[in-house]
C-alpha cells in the first residue's frame, strides 16, 4: 500500500455497510479517505473505529449521490481540501421490496437506477479528471454483485430492478477499461462483486426469508478491495467475484 500512502481515496455511500468498511481499511492503510454519504456524523463515528494515529485521515462531506450537482460540488471541495483523488470507491447502492409489476413503484424503480447506475456516473466522470489531470494514475471500484452475473432465484423475493442495474454496473466496468485505455491513462477500473453480505442494505423481509443462507461479512469485501489495490501499477483485476462458502446461487 505504500504506492498510495497519503493519497486520496472517495468512498460513495460510506456511513454504513461496505463502505463504512472500506472507510475503515483505506484509512488504517495511510490513505487519506473522504466518505461521501448524506448520513455525515456516522461517517466521523468511524474515526473512533480505527488506529489513533490514522483518525486525522477522515472527513466526510454531505452528498446525495443522485444530484448531479451535489457531486460535482464535492469533488470540487475534495480538490481544494485534501488534493486530487487517486482512489473512487463507487459503493453506494440501494434495494427496494418492490416488485417490477407493483402499482405504484415507479419512485422505488426511479431511486434504483439513479443511485446504482447514475450514481456511478457522476462520481467516476469527475474522479477521472481529477486523476488525468495529476499524473493519470488511480484506480476506480464499482461495487457491483453475483445479481450483476445471474439474476439468483431467491424463491418469492424479486431482484426487481436492482438486478438489471448491477448488468448495468458489468457493462460500465468493460466501458470504463476502454475509455481509460482511450484516454491514455494509468487508471485501472475494478467491478467487485460480492455474494449475500449482511448489511443494512438488506430489508428485514429479505433477512427473515434468506436467514438460512451463508453470508459474508462487509470486511471480507474491505479486505478483498485493499488485495486488488496492492497489485502492480501493470496487474489490473477486472473482476473479483467474492462468495461465502456454501452460497447456493
Amino acid at each position: 500500500m505504500e504506492r498510495w500512502h497519503n493519497r486520496v481515496a472517495v468512498v460513495t455511500g460510506a456511513s454504513s455497510g461496505i463502505g463504512a468498511a472500506i472507510v475503515k481499511y483505506l484509512a488504517n492503510n495511510g490513505m487519506i479517505v473522504v466518505g461521501l454519504a448524506r448520513r455525515v456524523e456516522r461517517i466521523e463515528a468511524l474515526r473512533n473505529a480505527v488506529a489513533a494515529e490514522a483518525r486525522k485521515r477522515i472527513h466526510a462531506i454531505g452528498c446525495n449521490i443522485c444530484n448531479e450537482h451535489e457531486v460535482i460540488a464535492a469533488f470540487k471541495e475534495i480538490a481544494s481540501k485534501y488534493g486530487p483523488v487517486a482512489v473512487l470507491v463507487n459503493n453506494a447502492g440501494i434495494v427496494r421490496n418492490s416488485t417490477l409489476l407493483a402499482d405504484g413503484n415507479t419512485q422505488d424503480i426511479r431511486d434504483i437506477i439513479e443511485t446504482n447506475i447514475l450514481g456511478v456516473v457522476y462520481a467516476t466522470r469527475e474522479a477521472f479528471r481529477a486523476m488525468k489531470a495529476h499524473g493519470g494514475d488511480g484506480h476506480v471500484f464499482l461495487m457491483n454483485s453475483i445479481a450483476g452475473h445471474q439474476v439468483p432465484i431467491l424463491g418469492k423475493i424479486s431482484m426487481s430492478i436492482y438486478a438489471p442495474t448491477k448488468h448495468a454496473v458489468t457493462a460500465l466496468t468493460e466501458v470504463y477499461r476502454q475509455e481509460f485505455n482511450n484516454e491514455r491513462s494509468k487508471v485501472k477500473i475494478t467491478s467487485l462483486s460480492p455474494g449475500f453480505v449482511e448489511t443494512e442494505i438488506v430489508t428485514p423481509h429479505m433477512r427473515d426469508s434468506l436467514k438460512d443462507f451463508s453470508r459474508l461479512h462487509a470486511d471480507d469485501v474491505a479486505d478483498a478491495l485493499i488485495y486488488c489495490l496492492q497489485t502492480p501499477p501493470h496487474v489490473q483485476i477486472h473482476e473479483l467475484t467474492i462468495k461465502p462458502l456454501g452460497e447456493l446461487f
